[in-house]
């Protein structure tokens, strides 16, 4: 049995690694994940955790704040170490911001086009994450 899709022995459908979220915005995602595609989602608030995390297990998405919450860096330098990284360069990875020019900034280094807060319960966003999660 792999750990990539299996948690103590329950199959879980996908798993989602979210990144430097506010704890409010953190519980938001995961309630939004969790209800519309039964899947897991782990956190990590800096971007060392959060390469770690990836470089020892298997994640199908992961989802990064434009400005992570703990110590204020940038969204899209994570975007960039997951994009450069043999290991984790095929992770979808997608920028949480309702700023179009953070989303164009993401997308342009290898991400895919993600979804802002404002956004978060929007059919748009749930048609987004379906892709990956569906």
């Amino acid at each position: 049995m792999t750990n990539s899709n299996r948690t103590k022995g329950r199959n879980v459908s996908k798993r989602i690694l979210s990144i430097g979220q506010c704890t409010f915005d953190a519980g938001s995602i995961a309630d939004m994940i969790r209800t519309n595609f039964r899947a897991e989602v782990s956190d990590a608030s800096s971007a060392r955790e959060a390469l770690e995390r990836l470089q020892q297990d298997h994640f199908d998405l992961v989802l990064i704040n434009r400005v992570l919450d703990a110590d204020g860096s940038s969204g899209l330098d994570i975007v960039k170490q997951i994009k450069s990284n043999a290991a984790t360069l095929d992770t979808p990875v997608m920028i949480v911001s309702n700023h179009e020019d953070a989303q164009q900034a993401a997308v342009a280094a290898g991400a895919e086009w993600g979804f802002g807060k404002a956004a978060l319960n929007a059919r748009a966003t749930i048609a987004v994450l379906e892709r990956f999660l569906g």
